[in-house]
């Protein structure tokens, strides 16, 4: 899409420039935050395993994650080293250092020089004294691709499993045909009179099929083994509504270099292919492939069917299209683009406008938004070489022209849009009819590429998406990665620039579905949240686009609309999709500036849910003063008298939250003012008693009215039931009836299991403090293990999450006397509270740490961790002696007595040195 500016006199390229650096910002912000929860849970499981040559490892691959954290070329290799570190969990339980013989041995030794030579590697560069901001240009991609090969060829070792499966190199391949190592070409070893041989299929567009073809025909081996056997025969330039299956034979027949006369012609080649071995290529297949003009070509199918089993005979198609004879065992193979060195190299080869070393860092900035696909980094090589311009000089005409610049003359080899246009035209495309130009449209416009578990919610008004984009990817237009479908960037620019834009109608449809999942969306991880959490680029981009060129078009979706209004409903929603992502300093800021626009536009009473989610951020993080100051502001301004019944009565809800987390306020007079309300009365009654027991109160009066609010919920109000339900939990909980408690809340798990997932996995969690306290500390682990895996928790969404299982973690081992554990957990759920700006939980962690000092007998040390915590107990607004009082599943057990020591005063001295 081009872009638009508000100011005429601004460059509309310096506006793209500063769209994508803010994106570019955006996703290293990602990327550090994933990035270090990895390493956290790296770190945590080093200190699991039983295996001293385990934690070795561990440790050097969060040594290397601590050095490239902030790359996003190194996610890759994270992702690895997360696997890795399940492997580890998984592969050392139960064993012992003196038991490592055999298999399991030999995979550690292995995994363990790996790891220390890429971190060898890694730490040599930084040894260099580069910055650490550009530490990725000084360890190309070629080599982080290399790592990550290493590191899956070891994690093959760790395998339960039987993989199978074949990839053989083309070295392989030409030096006999056989092995199974990884590598970019899949094929057959051939064994004489065994058949059938298994034929192979290269996929791909301008991804240089053919050449990668011939370069398998003119390997020495293969020319050694296969002499004059072998035969290119290519389909190209023929018109598939022409073809016919005497064409088909005809081409083949004039390759192997034979006659063939009267009507069985089949039989004729079969017998000369039979006569020795052969290597055979039929180039450019999707010319008969969607070949639909000749009623004889029915017979193509079965004739490769024939040749394909042939003994002795390797058959290789090359295709765009991805249909095939279906009674073939085809190996498959996409062919993929190029790697970074292999592009320059093809770049540099062709043009000699300057040297590499000169020329590489501009270079790579074009063949990076060139994705490296092979034909169109040929095309502007022979461009650039042509018309005598600078790496500098070509780069600005890349971004002035864009997909023009890959039209260089006729025929597909000079020029993109030729090799389109024949896709475009072939008959699968042209049965689609318009709905497929308006899939193929959408699909370039979306960052992310098409969702393709949700492309029928995406576009409703395009019949039959599914099959559309199974047509698509049939012909390499599109392909498909994860659960989305995407399309490289030289055909997203073509797209772009050569079709008409997107349907304003598929427009409405994303944009009314993407927005609705964020405004319905609970912090509960139901579907709706799952798609915000996979789909966030794509919602940024509709949001971004609304609020900088497409505001006209949002009408359509906004009924009665002023352009403050519409901004304002975009950046709500983008406050919304950032708290889905955790990302809680920009979800406050899009409030804030949303609350702005809407009082500008009169809408008081949105601009009031913006503040009530501003506070609500603020009271997630611990934050309870601010989370006060920011409601009672809101009461005490002009809005307030504008607002109804219904919202003043939920504002005064959550300001009583956050009184009640800061005892601002006597129990008696919380969540009083909106007990009446029909829709906050319930909840306010239920969380009336609970702050009475938070706060102090007479334990039997709350039970009863817990219990009687129990049976005033309805049957559909999960909500309300499981929030009474986890009243009673606490109420048992605090008078020690451990087992009545977690009863409860399993009855809680049951009631939401399927239907809030975030629900089920904080009650989890809190069933296991239950068991620790009941001295059962494995069940607690384990229950701890299963709330959420390792992995799952370290997705943006649930960075929140992994707060709270690995500080309860730690809470049951220090309950368990495991402090060496304790302190990593604790230590871990401090990093983590930095990063997300969560002061509460990190309060809680600090008080472990003096706990665990103390235990070790450094009083010195453990005076300074309560200092902090009591310092932190300032900044959050609630009084030291009530640190858990509204967090009971938090607290740590009443033998830990230093911190109420440290308060009253009675921690004595002590001359220990501080560690």
């Amino acid at each position: 899409m081009k872009t638009f500016s508000k100011k005429p006199k601004t460059d509309p390229n310096d506006k793209q420039s500063l769209s994508q650096k803010e994106e570019f910002k955006l996703q290293e912000d990602n990327v550090v935050q994933t990035l270090n929860f990895a390493i956290a849970a790296i770190n945590i499981t080093k200190d699991i395993v039983p295996i001293n040559l385990a934690k070795g490892i561990l440790g050097t691959i969060a040594n290397v994650l601590n050095i490239v954290q902030n790359k996003s070329d190194f996610l890759a290799i994270a992702y690895k080293c997360e696997a890795i570190t399940r492997a580890l969990a998984r592969a050392t339980d139960g064993a012992t250092d003196d038991g490592l013989r055999g298999t399991l041995g030999d995979a550690l030794s292995e995994l363990n020089l790996s790891v220390n030579r890429i971190y060898s590697e890694v730490a040599s560069k930084k040894e260099l004294k580069w910055w650490q901001r550009l530490f990725s240009v000084t360890i190309d991609r070629d080599q982080i691709s290399g790592w990550e090969k290493d590191l899956d060829r070891i994690l093959v070792l760790f395998n339960t499993e039987v993989i199978t499966g074949m990839a053989i190199g083309m070295k392989k391949l030409a030096l006999g045909l056989n092995g199974n190592a990884n590598a970019n070409v899949n094929v057959l070893k051939f064994r004489p009179m065994v058949p059938p041989s298994r034929p192979s299929m290269f996929y791909g567009r301008g991804m240089g099929k053919s050449s990668l073809a011939k370069a398998i025909l003119n390997e020495p081996p293969i020319t050694e083994k296969f002499g004059d056997r072998r035969f290119f025969v290519t389909y190209d330039g023929l018109d598939p509504s022409s073809m016919t299956f005497e064409t088909f034979m005809t081409r083949l027949a004039e390759a192997l270099g034979t006659v063939v006369t009267g009507s069985d012609s089949m039989h004729q080649i079969s017998a000369f292919l039979r006569s020795a071995s052969a290597l055979v290529v039929l180039d450019n297949a999707e010319t008969f492939e969607e070949a639909s003009g000749s009623p004889g070509l029915q017979k193509i199918p079965p004739a490769i069917t024939e040749i394909a089993n042939i003994p002795g005979v390797i058959l290789i198609l090359t295709s765009r299209s991805r249909r095939n004879a279906p009674d073939v065992a085809w190996l498959t193979k996409d062919v993929p683009p190029l790697d970074l060195n292999s592009a320059q190299a093809v770049f540099f080869r062709i043009y000699g406008g300057a040297s590499r070393s000169h020329a590489e860092g501009e270079i790579e900035c074009l063949l990076e938004a060139l994705e490296f696909h092979p034909l169109s980094i040929t095309i502007l090589a022979n461009a650039a070489q042509q018309n005598s311009w600078s790496p500098a000089m070509l780069l600005k005409r890349w971004n002035d022209r864009r997909s023009k610049l890959l039209d260089r003359g006729k025929g597909k080899l000079q020029s993109l849009s030729f090799t389109m246009q024949l896709s475009l035209s072939s008959p699968s495309i042209q049965d689609l009819g318009e709905n497929g130009l308006r899939a193929l449209t959408v699909i370039a416009s979306l960052p992310q590429g098409l969702n393709d578990d949700l492309a029928s919610d995406l576009l409703p008004s395009v019949p039959q998406i599914d099959n559309i984009c199974d047509v698509l990817c049939t012909q390499s237009l599109i392909y498909r990665q994860g659960c989305f479908v995407k399309m490289l960037a030289p055909i997203r620019h073509y797209v772009q620039d050569s079709l008409p834009p997107p349907d304003p109608i598929c427009l409405r449809d994303i944009r009314a579905f993407y927005y609705g999942a964020v405004r319905r969306c609970s912090l509960q991880r139901d579907n709706l949240a799952d798609v915000i959490i996979s789909d966030h680029l794509n919602i940024e981009h509709m949001v971004v686009f609304d609020l900088t060129r497409g505001l006209c078009r949002v009408l359509e979706v906004f009924v009665d609309s002023s352009t403050w209004k519409l901004k304002a409903h975009c950046l709500f929603s983008l406050g919304s999709l950032c708290g889905f992502l955790t990302q809680v300093t920009g979800s406050m800021r899009a409030f804030e500036a949303a609350e702005a626009l809407y009082i500008s536009a009169g809408n008081h009473e949105q601009m009031a849910q913006c503040v009530v989610r501003r506070a609500d951020n603020y009271r997630s993080q611990g934050h309870f003063t601010q989370s006060q100051h920011v409601l009672e502001n809101l009461q005490r301004s002009d809005s307030w008298e504008r607002l109804t019944n219904e919202i003043q009565a939920g504002i005064c809800y959550f300001l009583d939250r956050s009184r009640m987390y800061a005892f601002t306020a006597s129990a008696d007079g919380l969540f009083v003012k909106s007990m009446n309300n029909p829709t906050w009365g319930l909840l306010s009654k239920i969380s009336h008693w609970r702050a009475k027991l938070y706060h102090g109160g007479d334990i039997a009066q709350v039970k009863i009215h817990l219990e009687d609010l129990l049976q005033c919920t309805s049957a559909g109000n999960y909500g309300g039931y499981q929030n009474a339900l986890q009243g009673l939990a606490e109420v048992a909980y605090r008078e020690g009836r451990l087992s009545e408690s977690m009863d409860i809340l399993n009855t809680i798990v049951e009631l939401v299991e399927g239907k809030y997932l975030q629900k089920v996995f904080l009650v989890n969690v809190w069933k296991a403090v239950i068991a620790s306290d009941q001295g059962n500390y494995d069940l607690a682990r384990e229950l701890i293990h299963k709330s959420s895996g390792p992995i799952e928790s370290l997705t943006l969404h649930d960075a929140r999450s992994f707060l709270y299982r690995i500080y309860h973690a730690g809470q049951v081992e220090l309950a368990a006397g495991q402090y060496h554990r304790a302190e990593s957990y604790f230590a871990c759920t401090i990093e983590g509270c930095d990063m997300q700006g969560d002061i509460r939980f990190k309060t809680f962690s600090l008080r472990g740490l003096g706990e665990v000092a103390l235990a070790r007998d450094n009083l010195n040390l453990a005076k300074q961790r309560f200092a902090e915590t009591q310092s932190l107990c300032a900044e959050t607004g609630v009084p030291p002696r009530n640190l858990y009082s509204c967090a009971l599943f938090c607290a740590l057990p009443e033998r830990f007595e230093g911190w109420m020591l440290f308060l009253e005063g009675r921690l004595p001295f002590a001359n220990d040195r501080v560690m």
